[in-house]
């Protein structure tokens, strides 16, 4: 692998390097958005004329190719535990960029191969497979996870930092990406999106990301030998064996999920949605910033005070959100619906990316991270993936997008009701000096 010495020594820095990785590490997750959700689902009216296929067929390669995408996201976490962040990043953004300049040309392609809906059918479900697998998955898991490994008594405040970012950052990524067709194309904002993730951002991950601070000489939190600050280290490492057996993997993981399930859902149909209750295209995509207002200052207030509160309560808040979000998605045609809708999966936004940073590494320690978190990123892809789906064939059975999120709603109470029963005792933190 890449000497940490090259191309020069992170203990040059006059100060932590720490605070370089965060950068980086927001950078990453920031240029992961042409493979999540809320970068994809832009582009979904142009993929259906490009290639004539119809909305369903739409929402169901996005889901085989997500589900595919979802199978190797454990693998993936575990070469992350062998090889290192350094390794991973830039070959990960070099692929999802390939990956994009795919799904760019695939209209191009399928007048080559031969017009057919089976064939355009096949096309975009690879293309989702690998913008899916190595942008919301890989690129994404590995750039929030090798912050991780550089804090730990500051672990919250990085966070915190990189989260204001990167969730303000995904809520307003709809509304520039659109702007950007508007202007130039959906194919040329392809293109830019591509060239940012396999020039841009591949170059500066080789020379500015490192793996640990052990292996550049340096100390978690920026503490070296002589210093008596006190460090704090939560719990032992766990396996992912161990981590399977555990209840609170799984309340946590479901969350998360059921989550990335409803809100991927809205965001992937939310032009139609929004009509379907009387609103225009317009309307649908300024729901975003009102959102992102929301996300941001939740996620900063959370990540602020994380350190001092357990993660439960964090939890049990994320799930009460999004059931006023569901009160608020099944009444959007009414005003107190649209801003409940709003506050709801706005406040939860926030929380989410709070949850999926902290959760893992607190319960089960570092040692395994890559592994552990992959499994629980593998449900979230999955879930986000059948979330589509689910709302696309439910309005074709029932008539309306009400109908699935009810279904929804009900499962979020059911969620809600056992993270507040489910005893979850954190491990004391340990200190170290």
């Amino acid at each position: 692998m890449i000497s940490p010495r090259w191309p020069f020594h992170p203990n040059r820095f006059p100060f932590y390097y720490g605070w370089v990785v965060l950068g980086v590490s927001t950078l990453g997750i920031l240029c992961s958005i042409p493979g999540q959700t809320m970068g994809l689902a832009v582009f979904t009216d142009h993929f259906m004329e490009a290639l004539s296929l119809q909305r369903t067929e739409i929402s169901l390669a996005y889901l085989i190719g997500t589900v595919g995408a979802s199978f190797l996201l454990s693998t993936a976490g575990r070469y992350f535990d062998l090889w290192g962040a350094r390794a991973m990043i830039p070959i990960t953004s070099v692929l999802l960029s390939v990956s994009i300049i795919f799904i760019s040309v695939i209209d191009k392609i399928d007048s080559i191969l031969g017009t057919s809906s089976l064939v355009s059918f096949g096309l975009i479900t690879l293309g989702y497979f690998g913008t899916r697998l190595f942008g919301q998955g890989v690129l994404t898991n590995c750039s929030r996870n090798v912050l991780l490994l550089w804090f730990d008594k500051q672990r919250g405040l990085a966070i915190g930092i990189r989260n204001l970012f990167v969730t303000f950052g995904f809520s307003i990524a709809p509304m520039l990406i659109g702007s950007s067709i508007a202007m130039m194309g959906w194919r040329e904002t392809l293109w830019i999106m591509a060239g940012v993730a396999g020039i841009f951002f591949f170059l500066l991950s080789i020379l500015f990301v490192r793996d640990t601070p052990e292996s550049c000489g340096l100390k978690m939190d920026g503490i070296d030998s002589t210093d008596l600050e006190e460090r704090f280290v939560y719990g032992v490492n766990k396996t992912l064996k161990e981590a399977k057996h555990s209840p609170v993997f799984w309340i946590y993981s479901f969350s998360l999920s059921m989550s990335a399930l409803f809100g991927t859902a809205l965001v992937f149909h939310i032009v139609s949605i929004f009509n379907e209750a009387g609103r225009g295209a317009s309307e649908a995509y300024g729901y975003f910033f009102p959102a992102a207002i929301f996300a941001t200052s939740t996620n900063f207030i959370a990540s602020y005070i994380s350190d001092r509160i357990f993660l439960k309560t964090f939890l049990i808040i994320m799930l009460t959100a999004m059931c006023l979000g569901a009160i608020g998605f099944i009444n959007l045609d009414r005003n107190w619906g649209y801003w409940i809708l709003i506050a709801g999966f706005g406040v939860s936004t926030g929380l989410w990316s709070l949850l999926g940073n902290l959760t893992f590494v607190r319960f089960f320690g570092t040692a395994h991270l890559g592994e552990i978190s992959g499994l629980s990123s593998s449900m979230n892809v999955f879930a986000s993936a059948i979330g589509p789906a689910i709302f696309s064939l439910g309005c074709d059975f029932f008539g309306t997008y009400a109908a699935p999120a009810k279904i929804c709603l009900v499962a979020l109470i059911l969620l809600l009701s056992i993270a507040i029963f489910l005893s979850q005792t954190e491990p004391s933190p340990e200190v170290s000096q």
